[in-house]
C-alpha cells in the first residue's frame, strides 16, 4: 500500500506543481548531474522503493526528489522508442527514428546539452554501465545514423574533447573490418590526449590535473551489481571519481547511465534489476552529498528513456498480495546462473533425475524443495512440475541447454515476489523524471523526453558563476 499510494503522490504532484521560470531567466546551476536508468519506468523504481522500504527501511533518493514528472517517450516513427531515438531526444531535445545517434530523422547533426555544456565552459563526463559507445552515451557526443556502427561511435567519443569518460568498454575498439578503420581506439584516444585505463586499482592514479581520462574495462559492460565481485569497476566508486576529476571553477555536466537496468528487463530477471536500480541510486546519492555541499549551485534530474519488459508489480496467483522482499533470495543475475547451469547439467550422467540440480535452485533463488507448507519459497507440486518439464527440455538431441530451465526458474522466481511481465521488449509507458537543486522547479506537469534537454539547454549554456 505505501509503494502504491506514493505513486500517486508523485503524478498528484507532477499535475499541481508549475513552472517558475522560463528560458529568459534561466538559474546558473554550476553543476548538472543527469541520470539515466535505460529501462527504467514507474514500475521498476517502483519496485526498488517497495523493497528499500521493506527490507532496509529506507526509500530510493531519486523518488525523495521534491519535482516529479511524468515524461512522454515515443520516437519521431515509432509509439515505442528505442534507446537510440530516445538518448538522441533526451541528448538533444529533437525526435529521431529509431537507431539513429545524435541526428534528426533527415540526418542533420544535432547538438547536444553535453556539447552546450563544453562550450560554456563547463567540463563533461560521460558515464556508464554498459559499453562507452551503447546509445545513450553516444547520443551525448556522437552523430550516426545507426547505433550499430560502434567503431564509429568510438571515434565520435575520442574528438569529443570530453574531459572523463567511465565505464564499460569502448566496444569493438579495433574493428578493423569498419569501413572507417584508423586504428586501435585505446591508442588513438592516447593520441588525442587522453590518458586511458582499464582496472579498479587505477582509480588511484587518476588525480585532478592530469587532463582527459578514459577509464573503462578492456572488454564488455560492468558486471551486474547483483554479481560484482572485489576488483570490478562500480558505477557509485566512477560517479565519486567523476566528480573529483571534473570539479573545477567553471563547473561540470555529468550524464550517468544504469545502462544494464534495461539488459535484465528484457530477460526478465526481476531480482537482477532490482539491484541495478538500487546501484544506480547509490551514484545518485554520491550526486545528492555533493548536492549538500554545493546547495545554490547544483542541478540533479534522474529520468529513464523508456521501460522495458512491460514490469507488473503484482501476480494473479498472489492475489492482492505484493512479496517484493522475496527478492533478496535471488544472488546471481540470470546470465551467471544459466552459466552455473549449464556446466552442472553438462556432468551430469543420462540416466540423472532432476532433482539432482536443485540444490543449484536453492543456492541462486531460495528455492525450499519441501513439504513445509509455511515455508514461503516453497516448490509446489505444480511449479515442480514445470521446473521438472524444463528440465526434461534441456536435453535436446545432440545438445545440452540451460536456457529452458532458466527461463521457467526466474519466472516462478518471479511470481513468487507477485511480479510478471508481459513482454521481453520495450514498452510506450511514459517514465519518471524527477529533480533536486537550482532550477528543479522547471519540471513540472506532463512532459515529452525532448523537454528534458530544452530545460537543460538554457541552463548549461550559461557560464558557471564560482561562489569560491
Amino acid at each position: 500500500m505505501r509503494g502504491f499510494s506514493g505513486c500517486f503522490q508523485w503524478i498528484l504532484l507532477a499535475v499541481l506543481t508549475s513552472s517558475a521560470w522560463g528560458s529568459e531567466n534561466p538559474p546558473v546551476a554550476k553543476y548538472v548531474f543527469l541520470f539515466i536508468g535505460d529501462g527504467m519506468s514507474v514500475p521498476q523504481r517502483m519496485m526498488a522503493e517497495e523493497f528499500q522500504q521493506e527490507v532496509h527501511k529506507k526509500g530510493l533518493v531519486m523518488n525523495s526528489f521534491p519535482y516529479q514528472v511524468l515524461t512522454k517517450t515515443p520516437s519521431a516513427n515509432s509509439f515505442i522508442t528505442d534507446s537510440a531515438a530516445s538518448g538522441t531526444a533526451i541528448a538533444c531535445g529533437e525526435k529521431t527514428n529509431n537507431g539513429r545517434i545524435g541526428t534528426d530523422p533527415t540526418g542533420k547533426r544535432l547538438e547536444s546539452i553535453a556539447r552546450t555544456a563544453h562550450k560554456s565552459g563547463r567540463r563533461v563526463g560521460i558515464l556508464t554501465s554498459v559499453t562507452l559507445n551503447h546509445a545513450t552515451p553516444a547520443s551525448f557526443y556522437g552523430y550516426n545514423d545507426s547505433r550499430g556502427n560502434y567503431y564509429s561511435l568510438g571515434l565520435d567519443l575520442i574528438h569529443s574533447g570530453f574531459e572523463f569518460f567511465a565505464g564499460g568498454a569502448i566496444d569493438r575498439y579495433n574493428d578493423e573490418k569498419d569501413g572507417k578503420f584508423q586504428g586501435n581506439i585505446y591508442e588513438l584516444a592516447q593520441k588525442e590526449g587522453y590518458q586511458v585505463f582499464h582496472e579498479k586499482s587505477d582509480l588511484s592514479k587518476i588525480e585532478p590535473g592530469m587532463g582527459k581520462v578514459i577509464l573503462c574495462r578492456k572488454d564488455g559492460a560492468l558486471p551486474y551489481a547483483i554479481d560484482a565481485e572485489e576488483g570490478d569497476l562500480e558505477l557509485v566508486e566512477l560517479t565519486r571519481k567523476g566528480i573529483e576529476m571534473l570539479d573545477n571553477p567553471q563547473g561540470f555536466f555529468m550524464m550517468v547511465e544504469g545502462g544494464k537496468i534495461d539488459w535484465m528487463c528484457h530477460a526478465n530477471d526481476a531480482g537482477t534489476v532490482l539491484r541495478e536500480t538500487i546501484h544506480l541510486d547509490e551514484a545518485i546519492q554520491v550526486a545528492y552529498e555533493f548536492a549538500q555541499k554545493h546547495p545554490d549551485e547544483t542541478l540533479i534530474v534522474v529520468t529513464g528513456d523508456h521501460e522495458t519488459g512491460g514490469l507488473t508489480l503484482g501476480f494473479a496467483g498472489t492475489g492482492y498480495q505484493s512479496y517484493i522482499h522475496r527478492l533478496q533470495f535471488q544472488k546471481c543475475s540470470q546470465d551467471v546462473f544459466r552459466s552455473r547451469l549449464q556446466k552442472e547439467l553438462e556432468k551430469l550422467p543420462k540416466d540423472a533425475k532432476w532433482e539432482a540440480i536443485q540444490p543449484l535452485l536453492t543456492e541462486s533463488f531460495g528455492l525450499a524443495f519441501t513439504e513445509d507448507r509455511e515455508n514461503p519459497m516453497r516448490v509446489r507440486s505444480a511449479e515442480r512440475k514445470m521446473l521438472e518439464e524444463a528440465f526434461q527440455n534441456s536435453f535436446q538431441e545432440k545438445k545440452i541447454s540451460a536456457s529452458p530451465l532458466t527461463t521457467t526458474t526466474v519466472r516462478l522466481f518471479n511470481n513468487k515476489a507477485g511480479l510478471a511481465w508481459t513482454t521481453n521488449a520495450h514498452t510506450a509507458l511514459p517514465v519518471n523524471t524527477t529533480a533536486y537543486g537550482v532550477g528543479a522547479e522547471v519540471f513540472s506537469g506532463m512532459i515529452d523526453n525532448t523537454d528534458i534537454a530544452k530545460k537543460l539547454r538554457p541552463i548549461l549554456q550559461q557560464p558557471a558563476v564560482s561562489s569560491k
